[in-house]
């Protein structure tokens, strides 16, 4: 009776994933929090990286993944638990050539008019604010 109640209640919060061969999925990075893997700082790095794809299936809960040769000291077999399907369409990704975007991802915004201008002043200081659009 109560192990199927308490079965009914871990039922609500599992995920049912099936992955196939050649599907591309996100690979969990930070499966603990503070813990270092794959040689990343966990605080601020994403959970998930670059998509990989399926080589082939091993049983229905692990998956063996084309890693990369940075990633050559890994196991390439995962359990669906660190996995996240990759549902990007590759047309809808953006060039960054057109958009002016450096190499360390800022650009430089050029200003096309003057809005408003004002002068405020804080204790000694005047302090100018310029809104631009």
């Amino acid at each position: 009776m109560a192990q199927s109640r308490q079965k009914s209640y871990a039922d609500v919060r599992t995920r049912h994933l099936e992955f196939e061969v050649h599907d591309w999925v996100y690979l969990k990075i930070s499966p603990m929090k503070g813990v270092m893997r794959f040689s990343k700082k966990v605080k601020l790095s994403p959970r998930y990286v670059d998509p990989y794809q399926i080589l082939r299936c091993i049983g229905k809960v692990a998956y063996d993944l084309d890693l990369p040769n940075e990633l050559a000291s890994v196991h390439p077999v995962f359990h669906v638990s660190m996995l996240k399907k990759c549902v990007g369409d590759s047309t809808s990704i953006v060039s960054l050539e057109g958009l002016g975007v450096k190499k360390n991802l800022s650009y430089e915004e050029v200003p096309i008019k003057i809005l408003d201008q004002q002068v405020r002043k804080l204790r000694n200081k005047e302090i100018a604010s310029v809104k631009v659009l």
